[in-house]
């Protein structure tokens, strides 16, 4: 069985470790039945012990070592890799803010030092980053790079690309999209990045792939509806979109989302792109595209409590990728939108000014098919049973 070390900065009920690494522990609900994992967690290192900690609890129960070091999580305790692959979840904890309200996890230094490892020992193993690359798109760039050049096998991302989608929508490759869009809820780093990715895995099936993106600009409040009123993004695929979320309240989104915010993107090949936040008026997810002259539209629907399973697909291609050494999807998917977010957030420093993404010349192909996700609109089978205590 292979061996993960799984490397975090806090495991507390309900952080990304818990809703991740539990699952390798303690069964993987799907919609059609509870699957044991297929690798072992066999060390860990976890940077910070929160009052309501799991990690202590966890490594007793199944005889995980907690070392007080990377290094030593990914060695064992020795002096070279000992370890099949690495689960790196640096994802809550008390880190700080900046300026630009991002929120400054160390995913970059972690990276250095599992890398440091890998090329010491003259052995590269696949790597799995939770969430985002980094709040910046230099550290980003890096790790990406690094690992590249080390030959390690490299995912990244969110769980919402593998979610529950109602109506079931999956775009061809080669689907001729000439601008697509997203709602998304809550802070514009933290949720916004989840946004973006529910946006990109499906603009990235267009015709001709991804080619990038040469600006993004974020705009707020009053600005967001003149923008429409303007033609810089479309109503009609906003209307589409939250048309198939259920759970909303009556009335003008006005009355309930006071302050609006929009990533309005740019992509090299004159698509158009836009990431619609509405907080107050949604608490979920959802997509629009215009494909020549129709519009289509899904939910991406998260289970809001009991197994957070919306994670367990995302595990799933983890594990899959820790199994057979490739990726399930191209990790330039959240390359991209790690570098669209820091530019929408940067627009936003600037007084909600157009940022120029030159950098952002990022093209890839989607995936042909994915090996786990959730195909119904909603958790089913082992997903909706009752989950055990903790």
């Amino acid at each position: 069985m292979k061996r993960i070390a799984a490397i975090v900065t806090e495991y507390r009920p309900l952080s990304h470790a818990d809703v991740i690494i539990t699952k390798l522990l303690r069964g993987i609900p799907t919609d059609t039945e509870m699957r044991q994992a297929r690798i072992e967690i066999a060390s860990m290192y976890v940077d910070q012990f929160p009052e309501k900690d799991l990690s202590r609890v966890y490594a007793e129960q199944y005889g995980i070592p907690i070392y007080r070091s990377i290094v030593g999580a990914l060695t064992l305790g020795g002096k070279e890799l000992a370890v099949d692959g690495v689960l790196l979840i640096a994802e809550h904890g008390d880190y700080p803010w900046n300026e630009r309200e991002q929120h400054i996890y160390p995913r970059k230094p972690f990276l250095e030092q599992i890398a440091a490892v890998l090329a010491t020992s003259k052995r590269a193993v696949p790597v799995f980053n939770d969430k985002h690359l980094s709040y910046n798109w230099a550290d980003a760039r890096w790790m990406y790079d690094r690992m590249n050049a080390l030959g390690a096998p490299f995912m990244a991302g969110s769980s919402l690309p593998t979610c529950w989608r109602n109506p079931w929508l999956e775009h061809e490759l080669e689907t001729p999209i000439t601008e697509a869009l997203a709602i998304g809820y809550s802070g514009l780093d933290v949720y916004g990045f989840h946004t973006l990715e529910t946006l990109q895995c499906m603009i990235e099936r267009r015709r001709g792939g991804e080619s990038g993106v040469v600006a993004v600009t974020c705009l707020e409040g009053d600005a967001v509806w003149e923008a429409a009123d303007a033609g810089l993004w479309s109503r009609d695929l906003a209307d589409a979109a939250l048309a198939t979320i259920e759970d909303k309240p009556a009335g003008p989104i006005s009355e309930h989302c006071p302050n609006p915010a929009i990533f309005l993107i740019e992509y090299a090949d004159g698509t158009r792109g836009a990431v619609l936040m509405l907080t107050g008026y949604v608490k979920g997810f959802a997509y629009a595209a215009r494909v020549e002259d129709e519009i289509v539209a899904t939910e991406f629907y998260l289970q809001g409590g009991g197994h957070h399973a919306h994670f367990s697909y995302l595990s799933l291609n983890i594990e899959e990728m820790f199994l057979s050494g490739i990726p399930t999807y191209d990790v330039r998917r959240t390359l991209l939108t790690t570098g669209v977010l820091e530019a929408a957030l940067e627009s936003r420093f600037r007084g909600h000014q157009r940022v120029e993404t030159p950098h952002l010349d990022v093209s890839y192909r989607s995936y042909t098919s994915l090996p786990w996700r959730a195909q119904g609109p909603r958790p089913g089978g082992a997903c909706a049973e009752e989950i055990a205590d903790q």
